[in-house]
């Protein structure tokens, strides 16, 4: 090996040790012997150079449209047991009861609720 192959594996190294998880840059210009400018400076060249900087191009086939999907089936309706409903009474204060079943929509009961409560 030449002394310029050598330096160069070193570079390589010492760039590549910039990128292990919790490695810093400054510490490893540090422990190498370098000002941490200059290993900043390999890591853009070295990166430029794995990086192409003329995009790739990808060979493309024009076929004729393919038909358009059918629309599946309607499924059938989904049937739900409606559970054995129970009556809820709510005290309204006044002498005033609201009696709904338990499975009514809490938003449709906020709404009457908000009437209720306004007059």
């Amino acid at each position: 090996m030449t002394v310029q192959s050598d330096s160069s594996v070193w570079v390589r190294g010492q760039v590549a040790a910039t990128f292990e998880p919790g490695a810093s840059v400054s510490e490893t210009a540090r422990s190498a012997g370098i000002h941490v400018s200059q290993l900043f400076r390999w890591r853009k060249e070295l990166c430029q150079i794995s990086a192409p900087s003329v995009p790739q191009l990808v060979a493309v086939e024009v076929v004729e449209a393919l038909p358009a999907p059918q629309s599946p089936a309607q499924p059938p309706p989904i049937s739900r047991t409606r559970k054995k409903s129970s009556m809820v009474t709510i005290e309204l204060g006044g002498a005033r009861r609201l009696r709904v079943e338990s499975d009514i929509d809490s938003e449709a009961l906020g709404r009457i609720l908000d009437v209720l409560e306004r007059r």
